[in-house]
């Protein structure tokens, strides 16, 4: 099981938010840059890096910026945020992007997900973001009637490999992952999951890391970080 920190981009700042909800942002640093070299200097082999504003306006906001990761990070960069078209698509694999996030376009377009699935295989990855078992899209604005576990076995029939399930209630809290969701959805999909949203301290790592056996690879940490409840370091030896 992996851990991943992630690097969460808003107004050309590194920032965390709870339950999704700008008006509850706080800002940890004004280079995003550093904070991916940061990482890199701990040990993070992949990092997860979300441009908020293109998740809230519907197209990729700070390319220039997630161009000069690219440079400076070794490791694997996964990228969300407003990933929502052809061209934004085939713009970031080109850039070097390892892995697209495809949330809110999964939703709204699954033939062109199915198409970008067999056209780019396993550098797709889905987000399964969720409120009380349905699927939020559009930035966790709208909140469908569509059922995650359902959501994810489709998927997983299109050919998608991995997906990143966050339970939006959760996001930000540090109140702990939603570990029993996080497990059901990687059971009966048989994707490999990474889990996110609401890891608060090192018990809250061993918990997800319990249900690796149901298919968990890794999970995905913020504010937690950022704020030192952990420390990467510490991650690591679990």
């Amino acid at each position: 099981m992996i851990i991943i920190p992630a690097i969460d981009i808003h107004l050309g700042k590194c920032v965390m938010l709870t339950q999704g909800k700008i008006e509850k942002e706080t800002i940890y640093s004004n280079d995003p840059v550093f904070m991916a070299k940061m990482w890199q200097s701990k040990g993070a082999k992949r990092i997860h890096i979300v441009d908020l504003d293109g998740a809230f306006r519907g197209t990729p906001q700070h390319v220039d910026c997630i161009a000069q990761i690219r440079k400076s990070f070794i490791g694997i960069i996964q990228l969300g945020g407003g990933i929502r078209d052809e061209k934004a698509i085939s713009h970031f694999i080109e850039l070097g992007i390892d892995k697209l996030i495809l949330g809110t376009l999964m939703v709204y377009n699954p033939e062109l997900t199915r198409k970008t699935i067999k056209k780019y295989g396993d550098k797709i990855i889905g987000a399964v973001d969720i409120t009380d078992g349905k699927i939020a899209i559009g930035g966790w604005k709208e909140i469908t009637e569509t059922n995650a576990v359902d959501f994810a076995k489709k998927l997983k029939d299109n050919g998608m490999k991995e997906i990143i399930v966050t339970d939006v209630t959760k996001d930000g809290t540090l109140e702990g992952a939603n570990i029993e969701e996080i497990g059901n959805i990687a059971r009966t999909s048989g994707l490999s999951v990474f889990a996110s949203g609401g890891i608060g301290s090192l018990e809250d790592v061993k918990k997800v890391k319990e249900i690796e056996k149901d298919g968990v690879a890794g999970v995905i940490i913020g504010k937690a970080l950022y704020n030192e409840s952990v420390k990467f370091e510490d991650l690591l030896k679990i």
